[in-house]
């Protein structure tokens, strides 16, 4: 997957004409276009497939709202900030680009599309993807962490392009894809385990799932101890035949796998999250 960073006006000031006012002076002016260009406001919404379909060429039917954000001081002011926010989060993804290849190649294992990410002003706070291919992101890097921000992009990709399930089941496919992203791409990015990060309601479905996910993995039954002892996950690994398929599959099959067998995978058998210091 190649992805590229741009910062596209048309997608910044629509994001800034719809998305949350980020500041006094913007939150006035959106009023004062809005009591003055009511009609012109309102067409202009449907505008934002049409930008990301072909930014390059984009012509909107009725330029009269951009114009006016395009030639103030403050719009000068954001698309300079834009511009330094899509230099950081670029040097963070290069960073770390052989990751993202692992991440995709050997853990999802599945074919995505190249992206563009286009970056909007971290004060919206926004990861949006309303196109295959495109992704719209406007978040802060953390300095202390700066792999937030990947993970967030990470995860609505991996989202968008595994497909939907059964409303029932669709929580197999959020603890999957946390397990991919969140817990193993973040453990080999950051060198320490991130297993107990998450959504706390999917937590005990995890603890069901996760042996599974350590055959998924490849890794060796001889070696569950090491990983339990990494990811404070523990499970008695001689009640667990060993399923050579799953490290063939791909992360759908693996979904699909684990739904089937779902009744014999979730079992009644107390988990704990923190490793019993008798196994320490």
């Amino acid at each position: 997957m190649n992805t590229k960073f741009i910062v596209n006006d048309y997608i910044l000031i629509w994001n800034l004409l719809f998305g949350a006012s980020i500041s006094e002076p913007i939150y006035k002016l959106k009023q004062k276009i809005w009591d003055t260009y009511k009609n012109e406001y309102n067409s202009t919404f449907k505008d934002k497939l049409a930008i990301l379909e072909d930014y390059k060429n984009f012509i909107p039917n009725n330029d009269t709202v951009y114009n006016i954000i395009l030639d103030t001081k403050d719009y000068e002011k954001l698309k300079r900030q834009a511009e330094s926010s899509r230099i950081e989060i670029m040097q963070v993804w290069d960073k770390n680009k052989k990751e993202n290849e692992y991440l995709y190649k050997h853990i999802i294992r599945k074919k995505i599309p190249n992206y563009t990410i286009f970056v909007v002003n971290k004060e919206l706070n926004v990861i949006d993807h309303s196109k295959e291919g495109v992704i719209i992101v406007g978040r802060e890097v953390d300095k202390k962490e700066p792999i937030k921000v990947l993970l967030g992009i990470h995860m609505t990709i991996a989202k968008n392009n595994i497909k939907r399930y059964k409303e029932e089941y669709e929580d197999f496919k959020k603890a999957i894809l946390e397990f991919a992203v969140l817990n193993e791409f973040a453990t080999r990015v950051s060198g320490r385990s991130t297993y107990q990060s998450g959504s706390p309601k999917l937590q005990q479905l995890k603890r069901f799932l996760y042996p599974y996910w350590l055959m998924y993995l490849g890794v060796p039954k001889d070696e569950f101890v090491n990983y339990m002892m990494r990811d404070k996950i523990v499970f008695d690994a001689d009640k667990y035949a060993y399923e050579k398929e799953l490290k063939r599959m791909d992360i759908e099959e693996f979904i699909e796998f684990c739904i089937r067998n779902r009744k014999y995978i979730v079992r009644e058998t107390k988990f704990t999250s923190k490793i019993d210091e008798e196994v320490i």
